[in-house]
């Protein structure tokens, strides 16, 4: 699926902004999972964004005036849909895993290793080469996450590496990455449908499917936490209300690009929780960090060119 008219150039605006509500959603989760626990607080990113998608899903039918019917499914969709869900579930409670290791920052940098793997993904999957272009700003981006997610020197009051953030970092990664291709998937597989019908029907199928899978699990095996979510609720709701936008905005601009140039893109991230880090966590940036923050910027400028 191909977008054309203002669906052309729309992908970078909205990534932008899902970046950005994505980043405060990932801070308020952070200082959920010190009272709620991993899991609960992963549960709150999908639980309390529901109202928010369904809200989106009316919106979107009344704007472009369409009826509101169920779209029409195959297994060919429902697949991709549950290889998109079920990957991001689990790429959701490794980040919050790595941020709970390092500090926020560097938890969500090491999760961004999701661009290379995004690009071998869907190379092998969906068969979506990527140009010289979009090739190069992910290799470049990736030396970015790498020289972020580098342990600094000992002894200099500083983080030093972690492995267990490393190995939860990466595998959040590979989750977003099988996150992005099967959305990316589900879009092509509805075919000539609006791509904002195609984001918005997905964030809430997706989302759904979430809280049910996950809300089920703690329900069996913490049923007490569940009241923990209920009470709550004041940052379960700002998680849930950021994390409903930022799925939002990274369905609909899946549906309207291959999903390297809206993950490579995506790395504004970075930046985003690089001022997230210092203002609101007070924890301080290295020489070596800052010149991934440029690398990584720069290969965020690349991507934004790809029209």
């Amino acid at each position: 699926m191909q977008a054309d008219g203002v669906a052309a150039w729309a992908w970078i605006p909205i990534v932008i902004w899902a970046a950005f509500a994505q980043t405060i959603r990932n801070a308020t989760q952070r200082t959920l999972v010190a009272s709620l626990g991993t899991l609960a607080a992963t549960l709150v990113r999908f639980l309390y964004g529901l109202p928010f998608a369904g809200t989106w899903l009316l919106a979107v039918h009344a704007i472009t005036a369409t009826p509101l019917n169920w779209p029409a499914v195959s297994p060919a969709y429902l697949g991709w849909l549950g290889l998109g869900a079920g990957s991001q579930l689990v790429a959701t409670a490794c980040l919050l895993m790595a941020m709970k290791q390092r500090n926020f920052i560097i938890g969500v940098t090491f999760s961004k290793t999701e661009v290379l793997q995004v690009g071998i993904f869907a190379t092998l999957i969906l068969q979506e080469l990527p140009s010289l272009l979009s090739g190069i700003a992910m290799v470049v981006a990736t030396v970015g996450v790498v020289l972020l997610s580098l342990p600094r020197k000992a002894g200099a009051g500083a983080a030093t590496w972690n492995a267990q953030a490393a190995w939860f970092g990466l595998a959040s990664g590979a989750g977003f990455a099988l996150s992005a291709v099967g959305y990316r998937g589900a879009a092509l597989a509805l075919g000539s449908t609006s791509p904002w019908i195609i984001g918005a029907w997905n964030v809430l199928l997706a989302q759904t499917a979430q809280s049910l899978l996950l809300g089920g699990w703690i329900a069996w095996r913490q049923p007490g936490t569940l009241q923990a979510i209920a009470r709550a609720w004041r940052p379960s709701l700002l998680a849930g209300m950021m994390g409903a936008l930022a799925s939002i905005g990274w369905l609909t601009a899946t549906a309207l690009r291959p999903a390297l140039d809206v993950r490579t893109l995506g790395l504004v991230e970075v930046l985003f929780s690089y001022f997230v880090s210092r203002q609101f966590f007070k924890e301080r940036m290295s020489v070596r960090e800052g010149t991934g923050l440029v690398l990584v910027l720069a290969g965020v400028l690349a991507a934004s060119s790809q029209l």
